[in-house]
């Protein structure tokens, strides 16, 4: 027969054995006011006497400080989102602060308005926003000021507490990579973009640009993997194309099918690379090229730029990290009468 747990011990318990009142309790624990040597020592006796442990909602109480971070999102579902909260939670966890997350699935400023309510509607230590979408870079602009505030994304943005991933340089090399293979040029299917145009895009273009190659027209894919399929299939009959650059990992598994489908062939035909490193694409038939990004460690950077402004530091407000070119078997050399094709 198991033995009935204990009940976990309370702050009146710890006053009780140590014969002080519960106000004294909860100023040796949040140290809001002095308190004598001696009835300090009889209530830390008495703390480990008990294994007292104060939940989260005593010591806001206590101390009215929160320990809450809400996470403001455009979606939780894709990779890098989920990734990204991750690495938040880590750290939150390590530093006994409780993670809520608010999901903003559209630009439309009364929906916005309703989840930012509802959000700033709970006692907050502080918000994460992944600037990752256009809800996000809506919603971002929609919190106060006088609230801890980081943003996370793959692109800069002025004036802000931010970490980023610098994804600009990494399509830029990704880019380099399939021109350094020989193929004239690289065509680009692009995930919706948060604003204009994304650091993914845009290191793409600076790339063939500084090499002198032909800018080919965009691609636009949705989130939706199988959005890839069809892209691949009308890129698969333009004999001309050779290289492909997809957005993420998800879009480029969806491109190679509808390549593949197409009668074409990955990589004799045409080289297909992602982004981002999911952890499928080393599975993938053929295991994807693409550019490592550590969400997760966006998460952790990201998290503790705004922990460092909650406990009042004035100092680095800015971190960045550099993804690194994974080269694995969907890229090769074009074949070799891709430049008769070209001349044709």
């Amino acid at each position: 027969m198991d033995t009935p747990r204990a009940k976990p011990a309370t702050i009146a318990d710890v006053a009780a054995r140590a014969g002080v009142s519960v106000p004294t309790v909860s100023r040796v624990l949040t140290g809001a006011a002095k308190v004598s040597a001696g009835k300090r020592e009889a209530v830390e006796a008495a703390i480990a006497a008990l294994d007292f442990r104060p939940s989260a909602a005593a010591r806001v109480l206590a101390s009215r400080k929160s320990q809450v971070i809400a996470v403001i999102a455009g979606d939780t579902s894709q990779y890098g989102y989920a990734e990204t909260i991750r690495g938040i939670e880590e750290v939150a966890r390590a530093e006994d602060y409780t993670v809520m997350i608010t999901v903003v699935e559209s630009t439309d400023e009364a929906e916005i308005d309703r989840a930012i309510a509802a959000t700033l509607g709970q006692p907050l230590a502080g918000v994460c926003v992944l600037k990752f979408d256009p809800p996000g870079v809506a919603a971002l602009h929609r919190i106060p000021s006088s609230l801890p505030l980081v943003a996370l994304s793959g692109v800069r943005e002025p004036g802000l507490r931010q970490a980023v991933l610098d994804e600009a340089r990494g399509a830029e090399e990704l880019t380099d990579h399939l021109l350094d293979l020989g193929h004239a040029t690289v065509h680009h299917v692009r995930v919706p973009p948060s604003r204009r145009e994304d650091g993914r895009t845009t290191g793409w273009r600076r790339a063939l640009k500084r090499r002198g190659a032909v800018i080919p027209p965009l691609s636009d894919a949705t989130w939706d993997p199988r959005s890839g399929i069809e892209i691949g299939r009308r890129l698969a009959e333009d004999p001309t194309v050779t290289a492909v650059f997809c957005g993420n990992d998800e879009i480029a598994m969806g491109v190679i099918r509808g390549i593949v489908t197409a009668g074409r062939r990955v990589p004799d035909d045409i080289s297909v690379a992602g982004f981002d490193d999911h952890p499928l694409a080393a599975l993938w038939s053929p295991p994807l090229t693409t550019v490592d990004q550590d969400f997760a460690g966006l998460g952790r950077r990201g998290l503790q730029l705004l922990l460092n402004e909650i406990a009042g530091e004035t100092g680095r407000r800015f971190s960045s990290e550099r993804p690194s070119l994974v080269v694995r078997e969907s890229t090769a050399p074009p074949p070799p009468d891709a430049a008769v094709r070209r001349i044709g």
